[in-house]
């Protein structure tokens, strides 16, 4: 499956971002989708994931109660909605799949570690700043 993220950009603190990360080649059944972000001079950390049956999500501490991660599978889309920005979310995001299949806790689980995932959009960079 190839991904393309989109929806990055300016925001002022406070304000908020909708990223979508749209799938081609093939749709996202079967597929955990993870964000990731990558800050100038740091780590990329995983910020938040999504189960490929949608029941499970995850998020770093550092996002909880301020972002959102859900999918539409119709439209082969996963997004990440930021709300609360703070100058610290300042980063290249990327999003990431991962084949689970949905067969059992197959379907419920999404992952931390960036080597799970086997397939990567480009990034879209976000800005916040006043």
């Amino acid at each position: 499956v190839q991904l393309q993220a989109s929806g990055g950009g300016l925001v002022q603190p406070g304000g908020s971002l909708r990223l979508s990360c749209a799938a081609s080649g093939s749709d996202l059944d079967g597929y955990a989708v993870g964000w990731f972000r990558q800050a100038p001079a740091k780590a990329r950390e995983r910020v938040s994931c999504l189960s490929a049956n949608g029941g499970t999500t995850d998020h770093t501490d550092s996002v909880k109660g301020r972002f959102t991660i859900f999918r539409d599978n119709a439209k082969r889309t996963v997004y990440l909605q930021m709300s609360g920005l703070k100058p610290e979310d300042t980063a290249v995001y990327y999003c990431a799949a991962a084949k689970t299949g949905t067969i059992s806790w197959r379907g419920s689980v999404c992952f931390r570690d960036s080597s799970r995932y086997s397939s990567w959009g480009q990034g879209t960079q976000v800005t916040v700043s006043s």
